[in-house]
């Protein structure tokens, strides 16, 4: 099993902003033998958020192994274009490292970031199914036939980054089947995790796909180091593939710390 950790550069708690440096961060998180680092990914957010593609250059600027991932970009938020222009820039300038998760947006922080990138928050699905299906074309170079008919070609072209779809919901897995090499699910109850996964093989099956990797997002752990390790043994044995875990404060450089200490133990 992989471990990642997301950047400090947002918070679920707005009283509480975990704004970090995102140069240490990164390096630190590369330093001590993590898989990834992640940034969040929204316009206007029920706290502050530094912007995802900005923060993930820096992250890739400043190390040379890591994998940066989004966790997650919000496709439909950006004209399907542009967002493959940042992302096939981010795989040029990180030397193919870019982890792109997609997601439509926890619906928590409403729809004034939608509003004010003039988006239609409530097409975000259909819009992020239209921009999935082009995205692999419009980062590789491919002439491409966007949703409304215009073919274009963006240059110069990238490898396409693995995708993995983000939600826990049922039309999130089929997204994932349909479009993705990877499924993210946001800290599942674990008694709830091998029904979705065979969820997830059948609605694969359907698409005559591979079934998507697993990665678990924000799994609530307990802060006992053998405890901890013994839970996600538990996610191994159930397939998951990756674990991302989210700082719990300002002072992230002891959960970077923690992470590495679960990774070894892992071994």
């Amino acid at each position: 099993m992989e471990l990642g950790v997301i950047l400090p550069t947002s918070t679920p708690d707005p009283a509480q902003p975990i704004l970090g440096d995102v140069r240490a961060s990164a390096r630190l998180a590369e330093q001590v033998g993590l898989e990834s680092v992640w940034s969040t990914d929204h316009l206007i957010a029920s706290a502050p958020m530094l912007d995802s593609t900005v923060t993930l250059a820096t992250a890739a600027a400043v190390t040379d192994r890591i994998g940066i991932g989004f966790n997650v970009m919000l496709l439909a938020l950006r004209p399907v274009a542009w967002a493959a222009k940042q992302i096939a820039t981010l795989q040029y300038v990180s030397g193919n490292r870019l982890l792109l998760g997609v997601g439509t947006g926890n619906p928590a922080h409403g729809d004034i970031g939608w509003r004010a990138a003039g988006m239609p928050f409530e097409q975000r699905g259909r819009r992020t199914d239209e921009a999935l299906a082009v995205l692999p074309g419009l980062i590789s170079g491919a002439p491409t036939t966007l949703s409304d008919g215009l073919e274009i070609t963006l240059t110069p072209g990238a490898q396409v980054p693995p995708i993995l779809v983000a939600g826990n919901g049922v039309r999130a897995r089929r997204r994932a089947a349909a479009y993705a090499g990877g499924w993210i699910v946001l800290n599942p109850a674990r008694e709830q995790i091998p029904a979705d996964i065979a969820d997830l093989r059948a609605l694969a099956q359907e698409y005559g796909r591979p079934t998507p990797a697993v990665t678990v997002v924000a799994p609530t752990l307990p802060a006992d180091l053998p405890a901890a390790a013994g839970f996600l043994h538990d996610y191994a044995a159930l397939g998951i593939e990756r674990v991302i875990l989210a700082p719990t404060g300002p002072d992230w450089q002891r959960d970077y710390h923690f992470a590495a200490e679960l990774r070894a133990a892992l071994e």
